[in-house]
């Protein structure tokens, strides 16, 4: 209590007291009284004054120059985003030139290329089918509270996920689908179904549900094999349990567009090349293709002379790359 007593009956420190009457406190105006300090500080607004005239004449006279920077800068802005609107069109004139290149050589060449850019998703088809389509639980909009890092809450939200279009997308493709998109996406030997978050990326594309899956197919068979694949067991799981909506369809008619940004590749057979075989030098007095005469035989045998019946066959040798061994009863060293 003496503490707070004290503070309160003495609220100003007693050291600011002492540095105010020390510093003089009773004089307030900081004016000069005496004529050469008037004379001082009427010299520095004088100058401070010119100074800030000649600022502004400069600044004055500088502004057509910057305004003409600011048009020639407006200008070249201008300029660049035209040219890069008319690069941007060059470049999509060209994608089509390529792709009606490609056309005309797949067209030009043997077997069924129009099956064959259909089939790898470089070209649009047209067939019977199945429609899917997909769409979350009831209550469950875009954007909802759902943290995509809990694994207990976001699997029992309500959403689809990457891995249920995955697993429905594979049981097409196993129940005979020839060619499949989704929400316009066509899908590929190369296509990724992925999650970021809540967002189901298909070749790092987002989707939005409704998830459209459309299958080129014999329709009804298609349809048929796939209510009794682990997919179709598998999605009416989805509707029991978490309330997923999916509607599933036979189509007379589907068209599917081709892929975007996937280039075509073929491979080519090699044709091995054999690999040279070393060919020994004949020893010396020894004629190509036959023997040697053996020592104290009295026989002779011209090089240019065939070799007979009876001699026996030249055991053919390989350039040795280390110790030979000896097979018994042959007497012919192998490497």
């Amino acid at each position: 209590m003496s503490l707070l007593t004290g503070v309160m009956d003495h609220s100003l420190d007693e050291g600011y007291a002492e540095a105010a009457a020390a510093r003089g406190g009773a004089r307030d105006s900081r004016i000069p009284g005496t004529l050469s300090g008037l004379l001082t500080l009427g010299a520095g607004l004088a100058l401070v004054g010119s100074v800030v005239t000649v600022g502004a004449v400069n600044a004055h006279k500088a502004e057509p120059t910057l305004a003409k920077e600011r048009d020639a800068l407006i200008h070249r802005i201008n300029d660049s985003n035209t040219s890069a609107d008319h690069l941007q069109k060059q470049v999509q004139e060209l994608r089509l030139k390529v792709d009606s290149t490609q056309q005309q050589a797949l067209a030009s060449g043997p077997g069924d290329p129009g099956g064959v850019t259909g089939a790898v998703g470089l070209g649009e088809v047209t067939g019977p089918g199945v429609k899917l389509v997909l769409e979350d639980a009831a209550g469950t909009g875009a954007g909802g509270n759902v943290d995509p890092r809990a694994g207990q809450g976001f699997s029992s939200s309500g959403r689809l996920r990457d891995r249920d279009l995955q697993l429905v997308v594979n049981g097409l493709w196993g129940s005979g689908a020839e060619a499949i998109a989704i929400n316009g996406q066509r899908l590929t030997a190369l296509s990724a179904i992925r999650a970021a978050g809540e967002a189901v990326l298909v070749d790092n594309r987002p989707l939005v549900p409704p998830y459209n899956i459309q299958a080129i197919g014999d329709g009804s068979k298609l349809l048929t094999a796939f209510q009794k694949d682990m997919a179709g067991e598998y999605l009416r799981l989805l509707q029991e349990q978490y309330g997923i909506k999916s509607t599933l369809s036979v189509q007379k008619n589907l068209t599917l567009p081709a892929a975007v940004g996937v280039t075509l590749r073929t491979a080519q057979p090699v044709t091995p090349e054999p690999s040279p075989t070393a060919t020994p030098a004949a020893p010396s007095g020894t004629p190509p293709g036959g023997t040697g005469t053996p020592e104290g035989s009295g026989a002779s045998l011209s090089p240019s002379a065939p070799p007979s019946a009876s001699t026996s066959p030249t055991t053919k040798r390989r350039p040795s790359t280390g110790p030979t061994k000896t097979t018994p009863g042959t007497g012919a060293a192998r490497p």
